[in-house]
């Protein structure tokens, strides 16, 4: 669950065997800026559906889980259509991305086929932190769209 400290999620990762998480090895350290990555390699699970999952922390805190799907036992169509009924439609929708979202949550499936899950009040804040400005290309791709 999103906002849970690294050791809960090492607990938790032990404790399904689906995600592939192997123990210490998985987990990677950012000292410079507080932050740790644990990445896990489900695909020789033979029973999970999900493939290489990611769990990001700031502070201590998960703020992003990314997780992979199986292409092979669930489909990007199943996904989204199972996440219509129970959210409704999404907030956001693109060819390659379909968000969900409010105050504290921001979920997305994105193609090829992942799902994503954001603290939405740590994301802002990082984002607000970060203050990068966009590349000029960035910019002339933003002129020139709403040109259209």
């Amino acid at each position: 669950m999103l906002g849970m400290s690294v050791d809960e999620v090492k607990e938790a990762l032990k404790k399904h065997h689906e995600f592939g998480y192997r123990g210490d090895r998985d987990v990677s350290l950012a000292p410079s800026d507080g932050q740790t990555l644990i990445e896990t390699d489900a695909r020789f699970a033979p029973f999970s559906y999900f493939e290489r999952c990611w769990f990001q922390f700031a502070d201590d805190k998960l703020y992003i889980i990314t997780i992979n799907l199986n292409p092979e036992k669930v489909d990007h169509y199943s996904v989204f259509k199972t996440l219509c009924e129970k959210y409704g439609n999404p907030n956001q929708l693109s060819p390659r991305k379909s968000q969900w979202s409010d105050e504290h949550v921001l979920m997305s499936v994105e193609r090829p086929l992942a799902i994503k899950y954001i603290d939405a009040k740590a994301f802002y804040e990082k984002q607000d932190a970060a203050n990068v400005q966009k590349t000029i290309g960035e910019q002339n791709r933003d002129a020139f769209l709403e040109g259209l």
